[in-house]
């Protein structure tokens, strides 16, 4: 079943790759509300690869909110977290994202907060108008982790789209 916006099918939100890599070229903290203690939980690894990359990853989780992930200490929510932040990573279901949103623009002025980022399949067009009327710049239904490294190269590390790797059969040489 696909995604539906107002009960119509919602085509996949469009964003140049240029203003990816710009968004990932200038954000360096990021909070990710809905980080998983658990090792085998994708937001678990998307923020062990995003602290490899250089990212200041905070995690934000009411559930484990005083313990640590990756050992980075666990908030319950944006505004208990000390310090500035540029940019939210949503990993939390569709029907969340409109009240972490909300947080994030009320918290922003404070927090330096520029960016609202909704994780693969999270996706709320009326909370990314909110973000996007109060000066935030919202992505909906995308992983910084499968862009940044789509979009600095990294994929070709393992010879995806670079014509290395091949289910083709060698041609015979003469």
């Amino acid at each position: 079943m696909g995604r539906t916006v107002n009960g119509r099918a919602a085509s996949p939100p469009r964003y140049a790759d240029a203003h990816l890599r710009a968004i990932l070229g200038r954000v360096r903290t990021i909070a990710m509300v809905g980080a998983s203690p658990n090792w085998v939980r994708p937001s678990n690894f998307v923020m062990k690869y995003l602290i490899g990359k250089g990212y200041r990853v905070i995690p934000v989780n009411p559930a484990a909110a005083g313990r640590e992930i990756l050992g980075q200490h666990v908030y319950a929510s944006l505004g208990d977290v000390p310090g500035p932040l540029d940019m939210v990573d949503i990993f939390r279901a569709s029907d969340a994202a409109g009240a972490i949103v909300d947080e994030a623009i009320a918290v922003a002025p404070e927090k330096g907060i520029t960016v609202v980022w909704m994780q693969l399949g999270v996706r709320d067009d009326a909370a990314a108008g909110r973000a996007e009327a109060a000066g935030l710049t919202a992505v909906m239904d995308r992983c910084p982790k499968i862009e940044y490294g789509r979009l600095f190269g990294e994929l070709s590390w393992c010879g995806v789209n670079t014509g290395i790797v091949s289910a083709k059969r060698p041609a015979m040489q003469p």
